[in-house]
């Protein structure tokens, strides 16, 4: 279990899977930088929370819900979580006077992302963290959520399986690792470097150039001294 002070935030578990390096400029050296991708990714999250909270058809939807993990060491809010409600009372069945029982629906986190599905699971890994932390809160299983694209309009269900949940709890006790050592790892040139906000900063050729250079001036160096002789 860790302490209310060593919480990180469950957003960093999404820059982890993508590239550590990324992760550790963002929550070691305090470095960001934006793009289009992550402007539009911002306007998306803004116009998610502006409905605050609302019951329709039998759903009460939570947005912007603040969401906790003392085993996982994860804190942040979920853009949007939603409820089924079982009766005409209004209010969250956690507000409602009688106590949480097995019956009661269980939570659906909701992510809203600029852009489409990704090929990796790092975008699974976030909303799956905000289930964990749903679970530990309210007690209730929670066996899904959703990723919404902005550039699909489409919600992509994600399901919580053995599999993505060790990988998260994974990511999760890998980012407590970085953080705590404050080391940022080398720059490695990948093909995501293309779309991240940080490459500018991040310099993720600049190593390889730097060898090659390295490797041509030793080279020079050598062949100068031969030639002296």
């Amino acid at each position: 279990m860790y302490d209310e002070d060593d919480l990180l935030p469950i957003a960093a578990l999404q820059h982890l899977a993508f590239c550590e390096r990324q992760c550790a400029l963002i929550y070691i050296e305090q470095v960001w930088a934006d793009n289009s991708l992550t402007v539009s990714g911002a306007q998306l999250h803004d116009k998610a929370h502006e409905a605050g909270s609302e019951t329709r058809g039998g759903v009460r939807s939570v947005r912007d819900m603040a969401l906790r993990s003392l085993s996982l060491g994860l804190i942040g809010k979920a853009d949007l979580v939603e409820f089924h409600v079982e009766s005409d009372d209004s209010r969250p069945f956690w507000e409602a006077p009688q106590p949480v029982t097995t019956g009661a629906s269980p939570p659906v986190p909701v992510e809203y992302k600029h852009g489409k599905p990704k090929p990796t699971r790092c975008d699974e890994v976030q909303v799956c963290a905000q289930g964990l932390c749903l679970e530990e809160m309210m007690g209730l299983p929670v066996p899904h959520g959703f990723l919404y694209y902005g550039k699909t309009h489409h919600r992509h269900r994600v399901e919580f399986d053995a599999g993505l949940r060790a990988e998260t709890r994974r990511l999760a006790e890998r980012l407590h690792q970085l953080v705590k050592s404050g080391v940022t790892p080398p720059a490695v040139a990948q093909a995501g470097c293309r779309s991240c906000s940080l490459a500018d900063l991040c310099l993720p050729k600049a190593p390889r150039a730097a060898s090659r250079y390295l490797a041509r001036a030793i080279e020079q160096a050598i062949n100068d001294e031969g030639t002296d002789e």
